[in-house]
């Protein structure tokens, strides 16, 4: 009796279409993802239950550290650019093309103007380990954080400001800022904090 030969049937899956798939999803998530920015300073946002969210354009970022120092940050590196001039002719400083330049492409500032030559002129490491010791000045003798603040309003009137402070910062800190805002009559503004959960019962 002849034995019963089974013919063997290729293993070969053709994995083209799914590479395909594979290349148009990285692309689509890389296109329309959101990068975080960097910051100077880590803070531990309050929480609260509001889920209410800021617009990702025309952003004016305040950031206080648990210690008070305020860092500042704008979305758009031609808003940065202007503001920089402006503040530059409030205190006689004539700042350069390039320092201008280099300048705009800071995620956020947080100098004191009378170091930002110096600082704008630094490798980019030395500027991440020094800017955490500065912060813009904020006190009644020389708040120069309100400059900024009111040119950034002149360059672009459709600002968001949106205030990210850490629950450790002392209250007399952010009401100096909220103070501040206000003297320049900029009485509406946004609280960043992280979102906790509600009660089962609620």
């Amino acid at each position: 009796m002849p034995k019963l030969i089974v013919k063997r049937k290729s293993t070969f899956i053709d994995m083209t279409a799914m590479s395909d798939v594979t290349v148009l999803l990285l692309t689509f998530f890389m296109l329309t993802s959101t990068f975080i920015q960097k910051e100077p300073v880590v803070v531990s946002t309050p929480s609260s239950v509001s889920e209410i969210k800021i617009p990702e354009t025309n952003i004016l970022s305040i950031l206080v550290d648990p210690d008070g120092k305020v860092f500042m940050s704008l979305d758009k590196q031609e808003d940065k650019a202007n503001v920089l001039k402006l503040l530059g002719k409030d205190f006689g400083i004539r700042f350069t093309d390039k320092e201008i330049y280099n300048f705009s492409l800071q995620p956020s500032f947080g100098v004191p103007i009378q170091n930002m030559q110096e600082y704008l002129n630094m490798p980019s490491d030395e500027q991440d380990r020094l800017m955490k010791d500065y912060g813009i000045p904020t006190d009644s003798i020389n708040n120069q954080f309100k400059f900024w603040v009111q040119h950034a309003r002149e360059v672009n009137r459709d600002l968001v400001i949106a205030i990210k402070a850490d629950q450790d910062t002392p209250y007399p800190k952010i009401k100096n800022i909220m103070n501040t805002l206000q003297d320049l009559r900029e009485n509406r503004y946004n609280l960043i904090t992280t979102l906790k959960n509600m009660p089962d019962n609620v």
